[in-house]
């Protein structure tokens, strides 16, 4: 009885961590209809899933041991966000503004220094946060850059609940930050690797707690 209470405990972290990286990326992608801060908002969005992913991943793949849960998990977080996404089309939103996954490749990252260090735990932190956290950021550029231009979008299809304070304007100055990748991935690498940590350990916290 244990042993079943335990996995499902861990399932149902597994299940809420992927679900609330499902929200938030649903609202990372707004960051476009936000002109002004466009590129700090990236920053921002970026830095936050970031975290998201690694803590989740991290979790699960220490939870099964096996190198390639990690990108598994991101999988799963990618097509939550295209079933939760779905519901956009009902507002007229094009397809192109939907998401792309770009987490599957830093979850690989992940799996990677995993397996190369022999199932490692410290080493899937340091390494595996750092990687997590300089390359999310610059696969969401990536993402951003398959999108329509941003103006052109938030024109065309106005979000209803926008509150008219975040109207869509055009900018009247330049860019926030000069490079919000860079940005995003230095400060990504840094608290990834405290995130990646508290992943790690909470399967010690889970086990402990259905033990007692």
């Amino acid at each position: 009885v244990m042993v079943w209470l335990r996995r499902c405990t861990h399932y149902l972290f597994i299940v809420v961590v992927a679900v609330n990286s499902t929200l938030l990326t649903i609202n990372a992608g707004d960051y476009i209809f936000y002109t002004d801060w466009a590129w700090t908002s990236f920053v921002i969005f970026s830095v936050s899933q970031t975290l998201m992913l690694v803590v989740g991943a991290c979790y699960y793949l220490t939870f099964t041991g096996v190198p390639g849960t990690a990108t598994y998990y991101a999988l799963i977080m990618t097509v939550y966000t295209w079933v939760a996404k779905g519901a956009w089309f009902a507002l007229g939103y094009p397809y192109d503004f939907i998401v792309t996954p770009v987490w599957l490749p830093s979850a690989m990252l992940l799996d990677l220094a995993y397996w190369a260090t022999k199932r490692n735990k410290h080493s899937l932190i340091l390494f595996g946060g750092v990687m997590v956290g300089l390359s999310l950021p610059l696969f969401n550029m990536v993402n951003l850059i398959t999108v329509a231009d941003p103006l052109e979008t938030a024109f065309k299809y106005p979000r209803p609940t926008l509150p008219p304070y975040m109207t869509p304007i055009e900018p009247a100055v330049g860019k926030f930050y000069n490079s919000p990748v860079a940005l995003g991935a230095g400060a990504g690498a840094v608290l990834s690797v405290t995130m990646a940590a508290l992943g790690c350990k909470l399967n010690t916290w889970t086990y402990r707690w259905m033990a007692a």
